[in-house]
């Protein structure tokens, strides 16, 4: 790692500033948990529609789910492997344990706080009730006992622990009952666990006619958990016993997988037995308790499932409020933000209505051959550009052979079965197929055997790397030559999170990244060790290079007496050599603006450190995702799109592809859009120098302006754009 000097003047002592020090990097996982309170606080921000609010406080709890099975579990493997190795914020594995749980119970309290007192009550207002049992009233209560003997009964499964009974063992993230009950007869009392089936609805609703009922609202739903049904039930599960307690519990197991791929001799039976682990789970590494539980309960459930003190989290009221996003199926778009609907871009708007040509509009490729189109999802429709340009190929007559990347795609998926056409069609399409997407494994192997069915080349990437560029390539026939059309995008092909991700597109023919792309495939399926890339900056190739390279001429700028400046827009910025060079290029006047949306280990407004960098993060109705780099270049200007964040996973151990964008009209435009960012007042957030995070709030008498808002103003009326 690079150090640096900075000197004064002459009667000063050189101050020498170690750009690798711990106290200049902020802890990646302390910091994904203050990206989480942001998601947190949208829960709580009373400026939100209702339902939008109950939304983040179940994505909150679904976070932390994640964090838990992957980060956190990762973390015990270290502790239990005596690990010493220091994190670059220059902490062992169980100082960062202890710090995590730290930040985060009183997170976790906030949550079910805020839940409780001030949500639920909103609901109540609105003619949501979720009712606790105990206030039901009798009429209701005979309703659910009917449910229960008919619905819920039969799928219980009560298991007994005692001798001749070990503990059970318990799935991942399932919700328990523990019941303490006492044999009449011999006086002696027997333990029990009943899990809650993730088979049923986890809130359920009575009929229409036993609502709860009040003049000024209708009322839309009334129910209570289904825990709660059952635990009210329990004679009915152990008849002839005194039931004398239950308490509610929930476990989070180690669910990462690890897959040693050169000992796989088939990858894809191979993920499917890790799948198979999976779901069953690893080590336990959270137990979840409502807080009344007794300490003979609590210290059973830590002897059984071997766990320390530190995994504990005590709730005050519901376990699991991630299931609150069932809510958001409820028809009261009153409660939600106003329906979105994207729009087609100006120039693909010439596209003619059916698939082939026609004299009522020109094909897909006519567009781009005329020059390249830039898309940004979700403003931009999904289905009408990209899908759109796929499934063009897969019909068009011209076109020979297709190939694409696939990372993370929906279940449903359009995309695929366009592939599934194409090859039908008897074009050659390979498609590389990221089995190891992190919870998406068991999707993708459905899709891979329907494509390998289909005739469809389906590979599975390089050993050791994860594929996670996200390419498309379209090989044409035309009259002249045969030509490479291709999309380069930040985004999976996925049709549905496209409605809810902001990511960016490009579609070119441009001779080089045609080029480029064939190169990068070769790579992919065949035994290409390709070094250098024309255009592309590709992962593990060139990427990482190329980036410090671009912040370095940044500082050269500086140094030479021009302008330097750097705007970059990513999920995630953890990589310490890129961090140093940040710091670097700070100090040698470089004006630097980061928009970082998850994790940042990079500490902003640091003294002779990091005054000329600022860092925001931007949470709000779409889940930020694009990544972009904008260089000055002493004027030349150079920004780029890709896949990659600034990671050593995204630079060092996956396959990533990032593009220059050459359009000079396109480059204002994306321009245009940080800079919009940037101004973004309303769901900003500035980083502090301690890693702590201040929301943006507009000045008195400053309009209130929300960069998400604002795009989708942008799309609704382009005006004089180069989209045209």
């Amino acid at each position: 790692m690079p150090r640096t000097k900075k000197t004064t003047t002459t009667k000063e002592i050189a101050t020498e500033i170690h750009l690798t020090d711990p106290q200049y990097y902020f802890n990646r996982e302390l910091s994904w948990l203050e990206f989480n309170n942001r998601v947190l606080h949208e829960a709580c921000d009373p400026r939100s529609p209702l339902l939008e609010r109950l939304k983040f406080l179940a994505i909150f709890s679904s976070n932390l789910d994640e964090f838990f099975m992957v980060r956190v579990a990762a973390l015990r493997q270290q502790l239990a492997a005596k690990v010493s190795k220091l994190s670059p914020d220059g902490r062992t594995p169980e100082e960062q344990l202890e710090a995590i749980a730290q930040r985060l119970r009183p997170l976790v309290s906030q949550q079910h706080r805020h839940f409780e007192q001030v949500l639920r009550p909103a609901l109540a207002r609105e003619g949501i009730y979720i009712l606790d049992y105990m206030d039901l009233n009798q009429e209701q209560r005979t309703y659910l006992e009917h449910y229960f003997d008919e619905q819920i009964f039969p799928v219980l499964t009560p298991l007994a622990v005692d001798p001749s009974h070990p503990f059970p063992h318990i799935s991942n993230l399932s919700l328990n009952l523990a019941v303490v009950m006492k044999n009449p007869v011999t006086e002696e009392e027997l333990f029990a666990r009943v899990k809650v089936p993730k088979v049923l609805p986890r809130f359920l609703p009575l009929p229409e006619e036993l609502r709860v009922q009040h003049h000024d609202k209708p009322a839309h739903w009334t129910g209570v958990p289904l825990e709660q049904a059952i635990a009210h039930n329990l004679e009915s599960l152990f008849p002839g016993m005194n039931i004398l307690e239950y308490h509610l519990f929930r476990i989070t197991r180690d669910a990462d997988i690890e897959l040693e791929e050169d000992e796989a001799d088939d990858l894809l039976l191979a993920i499917e037995q890790e799948l198979r682990k999976r779901r069953i789970g690893g080590s336990t590494v959270r137990l979840e308790i409502q807080s009344q539980m007794p300490d003979l309960v609590r210290n059973r459930l830590l002897r059984e499932l071997d766990l320390e003190e530190r995994a504990v989290y005590e709730i005050d009221g519901i376990l699991g409020l991630g299931d609150l996003m069932s809510f958001m199926a409820l028809p009261l778009p009153e409660l939600k933000d106003p329906p979105w609907k994207s729009v087609v871009p100006p120039r693909l708007q010439r596209l003619s209505p059916a698939l082939a040509d026609t004299e009522e509009g020109t094909d897909f490729f006519s567009l781009i051959r005329e020059k390249d189109a830039l898309v940004h999802h979700p403003y931009h429709s999904f289905s009408s550009t990209v899908l759109r340009f796929i499934s063009s190929a897969a019909h068009d007559p011209d076109v020979l052979a297709i190939k694409m990347t696939l990372y993370r795609t929906s279940g449903d998926s359009p995309i695929l079965n366009a592939l599934i056409a194409a090859a039908e069609n008897g074009k050659q399409v390979a498609v590389l197929m990221e089995l190891k997407a992190r919870f998406d494994e068991e999707n993708n192997i459905y899709w891979a055997r329907r494509l390998e069915k289909a005739g469809v080349h389906v590979v599975y990437g390089v050993v050791g790397l994860k594929t996670h560029s996200k390419i498309v390539m379209v090989v044409r026939r035309e009259t002249d030559r045969i030509r490479r059309y291709v999309h380069i995008g930040t985004g999976n092909y996925n049709p549905k999170t496209a409605r809810i991700y902001t990511d960016m597109g490009l579609f070119s023919c441009r001779e080089e990244l045609g080029a480029d792309l064939t190169d990068l495939f070769n790579y992919l399926t065949g035994y290409s060790r390709q070094q250098s890339y024309r255009k592309l900056l590709v992962a593990p190739v060139n990427l990482r290079d190329r980036m410090v390279a671009l912040i370095q001429r940044e500082i050269e700028c500086c140094r030479n007496g021009g302008t330097g400046r750097i705007v970059a827009k990513m999920n995630a910025l953890v990589d310490p050599q890129i961090i140093a060079t940040l710091y670097e290029a700070s100090r040698a006047g470089v004006q630097i603006d980061l928009i970082i949306r998850g994790m940042c280990c990079l500490l902003p407004g640091l003294k002779e450190v990091s005054e000329n960098i600022r860092v925001i993060s931007i949470v709000g109705r779409f889940l930020e995702h694009s990544r972009i780099f904008y260089f000055h270049n002493n004027g030349e200007e150079e920004i780029y799109i890709g896949s990659a964040d600034w990671m050593p996973r995204n630079l060092d151990r996956r396959v990533e592809a990032v593009t220059p964008i050459d359009d000079r009209h396109l480059a204002k435009d994306l321009q245009e859009i940080l800079g919009v960012m940037l101004a973004d007042n309303r769901q900003a957030w500035d980083l502090q120098p301690d890693g702590h995070y201040i929301q943006r709030r507009p000045a008195a008498n400053t309009p209130q302006s929300s960069s998400q808002k604002i795009f989708m103003e942008m799309a609704l009326n382009p005006g004089t754009t180069s989209e045209q």
